[in-house]
């Protein structure tokens, strides 16, 4: 009965059921990782996309940004121009598929973390000239620096929010 006086209720038993409220927010935050998870693979397709539709001249970057570090880059032009690709099309299907989505998740914070930490190199350590990423393709031009380091810093909260946020329907079950 004291419990019941401090906390206003006055022996009515329906006020002791459960807030609505973890469940909302449960919801909202299920939602955010949806829109994360869901974002991020169409952001690696439509990447990947971006880079086939002028894949040549991509390689030309790759190209470049391989001779930059004294490499003999046209071994390895052609080669890691399809594994960028290739692992941006895989990431963006890791990311769909439900049992994968946390290994997605991984690989994409590690693309994008390889990606600004290479972008800083290139910069600041090799001193290369600037050099349009082609992250984009040719839809969005942006030149390597610290400005794609911090834009792949901000894609890595969306990354880490389904790392951490998103549990496969098995478990719930």
């Amino acid at each position: 009965m004291q419990a019941d006086a401090e906390s206003g209720r006055h022996g009515d038993t329906e006020n002791l059921t459960a807030s609505p409220r973890p469940r909302v927010t449960a919801s909202v935050f299920k939602w955010i990782v949806r829109i994360c998870r869901f974002g991020l693979a169409a952001l690696f397709l439509f990447t990947a996309g971006a880079k086939l539709w002028i894949l040549k001249e991509f390689a030309g970057k790759v190209a470049e940004l391989i001779s930059s570090m004294q490499m003999n880059y046209q071994r390895w032009q052609w080669p890691a121009t399809i594994a960028v690709i290739a692992t941006e099309i895989i990431t963006a299907i890791l990311l769909i598929i439900p049992r994968t989505v946390r290994v997605g998740a991984t690989v994409a914070a590690l693309m994008l973390i390889g990606f600004g930490a290479f972008a800083l190199y290139y910069v600041y350590a090799l001193h290369g000239e600037p050099l349009e990423c082609g992250c984009f393709g040719g839809i969005i031009a942006s030149q390597l620096g610290v400005k794609t380091a911090l834009r792949n810093l901000g894609l890595l909260i969306p990354a880490l929010i389904v790392f951490f946020g998103y549990r496969s329907q098995n478990r719930l079950r």
